[in-house]
């Protein structure tokens, strides 16, 4: 049953990327051409909701559907690795003009280009799973 619900918030959730224009390379290209705000309010908006939600789970002791106390360990601070992690994430996005969710958003939407880019991201992750181990962490 609960599969069912996340299969339904996930097509609500890819229908607002759609329509939103979230998932249009368009806008992704104006964003890093910095000729539109569009893509920032986006990214901003989510970014203010996610700090604030994260707060609310650590201040309230937030429990999850299962019942269990979600903690949230502290990251490590490391400017580097954020950095050249942010760095390589945002070329792929550029480049592909669309990240990890887009990519399914725009393949239910019917363009079939982008099925390219879901098979490219899904080796990639292939790669990056075999050499995590080597990688500094």
């Amino acid at each position: 049953m609960r599969s069912i619900l996340y299969l339904i918030i996930g097509i609500f959730f890819g229908i607002v990327l759609f329509k939103s224009e979230a998932a249009s390379w368009f806008r992704i290209y104006e964003m890093f051409q910095f000729k539109s705000f569009h893509m920032y309010g986006i990214i901003g908006s989510a970014l203010v909701i996610g700090v604030i939600a994260i707060q609310i789970i650590k201040r309230y002791k937030v429990k999850s559907v299962y019942g269990e106390t979600i903690t949230i360990p502290p990251k490590a601070k490391s400017f580097s690795r954020y950095m050249f992690g942010g760095v390589l994430f945002g070329l792929g996005w550029a480049l592909a003009g669309a990240c990890p969710g887009p990519i399914f958003v725009l393949a239910g939407a019917g363009y079939l280009p982008i099925l390219v880019v879901l098979l490219a991201s899904i080796f990639g992750t292939f790669i990056y799973g075999v050499l995590k181990d080597k990688l500094p962490h």
